[in-house]
Protein backbone atom coordinates (compact mmCIF):
# COMPACT_ATOMS: atom_id res chain seq x y z
CA UNK A 1 0.00 0.00 0.00
CA UNK A 2 3.36 2.32 0.50
CA UNK A 3 4.16 1.55 -2.59
CA UNK A 4 1.29 2.54 -4.10
CA UNK A 5 1.11 5.64 -2.61
CA UNK A 6 4.31 6.49 -2.88
CA UNK A 7 4.23 5.88 -6.52
CA UNK A 8 1.26 8.10 -6.88
CA UNK A 9 2.73 11.10 -5.37
CA UNK A 10 5.44 10.57 -7.10
CA UNK A 11 3.15 10.20 -10.92
CA UNK A 12 1.55 13.82 -9.10
CA UNK A 13 4.59 15.83 -8.95
CA UNK A 14 6.48 14.22 -12.20
CA UNK A 15 3.00 14.97 -14.47
CA UNK A 16 0.20 16.80 -12.76
CA UNK A 17 2.22 19.85 -11.00
CA UNK A 18 3.60 21.15 -14.41
CA UNK A 19 0.30 20.93 -16.01
CA UNK A 20 -0.81 23.22 -13.23
CA UNK A 21 1.10 26.44 -14.56
CA UNK A 22 -0.18 25.82 -18.04
CA UNK A 23 -4.06 25.38 -16.92
CA UNK A 24 -4.11 28.95 -15.91
CA UNK A 25 -3.42 29.89 -19.80
CA UNK A 26 -6.63 28.67 -20.17
CA UNK A 27 -8.38 31.60 -17.99
CA UNK A 28 -8.26 35.43 -16.94
CA UNK A 29 -6.13 35.67 -14.26
CA UNK A 30 -6.96 37.75 -11.06
CA UNK A 31 -4.66 40.90 -12.16
CA UNK A 32 -4.93 42.00 -8.47
CA UNK A 33 -2.52 39.47 -7.23
CA UNK A 34 1.02 39.49 -6.32
CA UNK A 35 2.88 39.67 -9.37
CA UNK A 36 1.17 41.91 -11.91
CA UNK A 37 2.44 45.12 -12.78
CA UNK A 38 1.43 48.27 -15.09
CA UNK A 39 2.98 47.68 -18.72
CA UNK A 40 2.74 51.54 -18.84
CA UNK A 41 2.65 54.54 -16.29
CA UNK A 42 0.36 57.19 -16.50
CA UNK A 43 0.50 59.17 -19.89
CA UNK A 44 2.91 56.50 -20.89
CA UNK A 45 6.13 58.26 -19.63
CA UNK A 46 8.12 54.78 -20.10
CA UNK A 47 6.32 53.65 -23.40
CA UNK A 48 8.41 53.66 -26.26
CA UNK A 49 6.66 55.33 -29.28
CA UNK A 50 6.94 58.72 -31.53
CA UNK A 51 6.35 61.85 -30.02
CA UNK A 52 2.87 62.73 -30.24
CA UNK A 53 1.34 59.59 -32.28
CA UNK A 54 0.08 57.54 -28.43
CA UNK A 55 -2.02 59.92 -26.16
CA UNK A 56 -3.50 58.51 -22.62
CA UNK A 57 -7.20 60.06 -21.74
CA UNK A 58 -8.10 58.53 -18.32
CA UNK A 59 -6.25 55.19 -18.72
CA UNK A 60 -7.20 54.74 -21.95
CA UNK A 61 -4.94 54.31 -24.86
CA UNK A 62 -5.41 55.29 -28.89
CA UNK A 63 -3.20 56.69 -32.26
CA UNK A 64 -3.71 59.03 -34.13
CA UNK A 65 -1.60 57.21 -36.78
CA UNK A 66 -0.13 53.05 -37.71
CA UNK A 67 2.80 52.84 -35.07
CA UNK A 68 3.25 50.82 -32.40
CA UNK A 69 3.24 51.40 -28.88
CA UNK A 70 6.29 49.37 -27.01
CA UNK A 71 6.94 48.41 -23.43
CA UNK A 72 10.27 49.61 -22.16
CA UNK A 73 11.04 46.37 -20.33
CA UNK A 74 11.28 43.04 -22.24
CA UNK A 75 10.07 40.04 -21.65
CA UNK A 76 10.80 36.27 -21.57
CA UNK A 77 8.47 33.73 -20.24
CA UNK A 78 5.04 36.11 -19.14
CA UNK A 79 1.01 36.76 -19.46
CA UNK A 80 -0.24 40.17 -20.42
CA UNK A 81 -4.06 40.78 -19.55
CA UNK A 82 -5.57 43.62 -21.22
CA UNK A 83 -8.68 45.43 -22.42
CA UNK A 84 -9.24 46.21 -25.91
CA UNK A 85 -12.05 48.24 -28.23
CA UNK A 86 -12.25 48.55 -31.70
CA UNK A 87 -14.36 50.41 -33.91
CA UNK A 88 -15.50 50.15 -37.24
CA UNK A 89 -12.88 48.33 -39.62
CA UNK A 90 -10.32 48.47 -37.21
CA UNK A 91 -7.37 45.87 -37.56
CA UNK A 92 -4.76 46.19 -34.80
CA UNK A 93 -2.90 43.73 -32.57
CA UNK A 94 -0.71 42.81 -29.57
CA UNK A 95 2.83 42.52 -30.81
CA UNK A 96 5.33 39.57 -28.47
CA UNK A 97 8.60 38.54 -28.68
CA UNK A 98 9.86 41.73 -30.55
CA UNK A 99 13.48 42.26 -31.04
CA UNK A 100 13.54 45.25 -33.74
CA UNK A 101 11.49 48.00 -33.30
CA UNK A 102 12.21 49.38 -36.59
CA UNK A 103 11.41 46.63 -38.67
CA UNK A 104 9.11 44.62 -36.03
CA UNK A 105 6.84 42.56 -38.64
CA UNK A 106 9.44 39.67 -39.44
CA UNK A 107 11.09 40.07 -35.98
CA UNK A 108 8.09 38.92 -34.00
CA UNK A 109 4.80 37.55 -33.64
CA UNK A 110 1.26 39.15 -34.12
CA UNK A 111 -1.92 38.57 -31.86
CA UNK A 112 -4.40 39.57 -34.16
CA UNK A 113 -7.05 42.23 -33.35
CA UNK A 114 -10.07 42.95 -36.40
CA UNK A 115 -13.54 44.09 -36.30
CA UNK A 116 -14.73 40.73 -37.25
CA UNK A 117 -17.82 42.34 -38.62
CA UNK A 118 -16.52 44.91 -40.82
CA UNK A 119 -16.99 44.57 -44.65
CA UNK A 120 -12.74 44.76 -44.92
CA UNK A 121 -12.24 41.95 -42.84
CA UNK A 122 -15.31 39.36 -42.29
CA UNK A 123 -14.38 38.08 -45.58
CA UNK A 124 -10.62 37.76 -44.84
CA UNK A 125 -8.03 34.67 -44.66
CA UNK A 126 -9.13 33.43 -41.00
CA UNK A 127 -5.54 33.74 -40.11
CA UNK A 128 -6.26 37.29 -40.40
CA UNK A 129 -8.89 37.94 -38.30
CA UNK A 130 -9.59 38.47 -34.34
CA UNK A 131 -7.24 36.52 -31.95
CA UNK A 132 -5.21 34.68 -34.76
CA UNK A 133 -1.36 34.19 -34.45
CA UNK A 134 -1.36 37.16 -37.65
CA UNK A 135 -0.86 34.79 -40.88
CA UNK A 136 -0.06 31.79 -38.99
CA UNK A 137 -2.96 30.10 -37.17
CA UNK A 138 -6.77 30.93 -36.87
CA UNK A 139 -8.60 31.58 -33.56
CA UNK A 140 -11.66 29.02 -32.95
CA UNK A 141 -14.63 29.15 -30.79
CA UNK A 142 -14.04 33.08 -30.27
CA UNK A 143 -17.08 35.42 -28.95
CA UNK A 144 -15.74 38.85 -30.42
CA UNK A 145 -17.85 41.56 -29.63
CA UNK A 146 -19.11 44.66 -31.56
CA UNK A 147 -17.21 48.13 -32.33
CA UNK A 148 -17.32 49.68 -29.40
CA UNK A 149 -17.54 47.44 -26.86
CA UNK A 150 -15.27 46.27 -24.60
CA UNK A 151 -13.19 43.06 -25.26
CA UNK A 152 -10.71 41.08 -22.24
CA UNK A 153 -7.89 39.55 -23.86
CA UNK A 154 -5.00 37.60 -21.82
CA UNK A 155 -2.24 35.91 -23.62
CA UNK A 156 0.35 34.10 -22.08
CA UNK A 157 3.74 33.32 -23.72
CA UNK A 158 5.91 30.57 -22.02
CA UNK A 159 8.78 28.72 -23.86
CA UNK A 160 7.19 28.35 -27.96
CA UNK A 161 4.05 28.14 -26.38
CA UNK A 162 1.18 30.69 -26.86
CA UNK A 163 -2.08 31.09 -25.02
CA UNK A 164 -4.77 33.33 -26.25
CA UNK A 165 -8.21 33.94 -24.23
CA UNK A 166 -10.51 36.05 -25.43
CA UNK A 167 -13.76 36.86 -23.39
CA UNK A 168 -13.23 34.22 -21.15
CA UNK A 169 -12.27 31.48 -23.53
CA UNK A 170 -9.51 30.11 -24.82
CA UNK A 171 -9.52 30.69 -28.33
CA UNK A 172 -6.37 29.85 -30.21
CA UNK A 173 -3.02 27.77 -28.31
CA UNK A 174 0.14 27.71 -30.75
CA UNK A 175 3.27 25.72 -30.52
CA UNK A 176 5.91 28.25 -32.14
CA UNK A 177 8.68 25.43 -32.49
CA UNK A 178 6.37 24.02 -35.08
CA UNK A 179 6.37 26.53 -37.71
CA UNK A 180 9.88 26.01 -39.20
CA UNK A 181 8.81 27.74 -42.88
CA UNK A 182 8.23 31.14 -43.97
CA UNK A 183 6.66 30.16 -46.67
CA UNK A 184 4.08 27.80 -45.97
CA UNK A 185 2.44 26.74 -42.50
CA UNK A 186 2.24 23.34 -40.87
CA UNK A 187 -1.63 22.81 -42.52
CA UNK A 188 0.01 23.89 -45.73
CA UNK A 189 -1.96 27.41 -45.77
CA UNK A 190 0.25 30.38 -47.38
CA UNK A 191 2.01 32.28 -45.20
CA UNK A 192 2.20 36.24 -46.01
CA UNK A 193 5.68 37.12 -47.61
CA UNK A 194 6.47 40.12 -45.23
CA UNK A 195 6.41 37.28 -42.33
CA UNK A 196 10.16 36.41 -43.57
CA UNK A 197 11.62 34.61 -40.66
CA UNK A 198 10.04 31.54 -39.83
CA UNK A 199 8.17 31.31 -35.92
CA UNK A 200 10.23 28.41 -34.77
CA UNK A 201 13.60 30.36 -34.92
CA UNK A 202 12.11 33.83 -33.30
CA UNK A 203 14.14 34.70 -30.76
CA UNK A 204 11.60 34.62 -27.07
CA UNK A 205 13.00 37.75 -25.57
CA UNK A 206 11.25 40.69 -26.49
CA UNK A 207 9.55 43.92 -26.14
CA UNK A 208 5.53 43.82 -26.14
CA UNK A 209 3.79 46.13 -28.34
CA UNK A 210 0.44 47.44 -29.52
CA UNK A 211 -0.63 48.32 -33.14
CA UNK A 212 -1.90 51.73 -33.79
CA UNK A 213 -4.32 53.32 -35.86
CA UNK A 214 -3.88 50.85 -39.25
CA UNK A 215 -5.94 50.56 -42.27
CA UNK A 216 -7.63 54.17 -41.43
CA UNK A 217 -9.56 52.50 -38.26
CA UNK A 218 -8.50 53.52 -34.21
CA UNK A 219 -7.93 50.88 -31.66
CA UNK A 220 -8.22 51.45 -27.99
CA UNK A 221 -6.56 50.00 -24.90
CA UNK A 222 -6.72 50.02 -20.98
CA UNK A 223 -5.99 47.36 -18.38
CA UNK A 224 -2.71 46.46 -19.79
CA UNK A 225 -1.40 44.55 -17.19
CA UNK A 226 1.81 42.05 -17.12
CA UNK A 227 3.19 39.44 -15.14
CA UNK A 228 6.47 37.41 -15.59
CA UNK A 229 6.13 33.85 -15.36
CA UNK A 230 9.02 31.50 -13.34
Amino acid sequence: MKKITLFAFGFFCICVLPCLGQDTAYIHPNTGEKGWTNVFEKNLSNAIFPAGVWKDSAGIFTASKDEALWSNDQYDDFAVDLDFQTADGTNSGVIVHATDLADWIPHSVEIQIADDYSKEWSNVSPTWQCAAVFGHKAATNKSLKHPGEWNHFTITCRGKMIWIVLNGVLVNECNMGLYTSAKTNPDGSEIPAWLSNPMAILPLHGHIGFQGKHAGAPIYFKNIKVKKLS
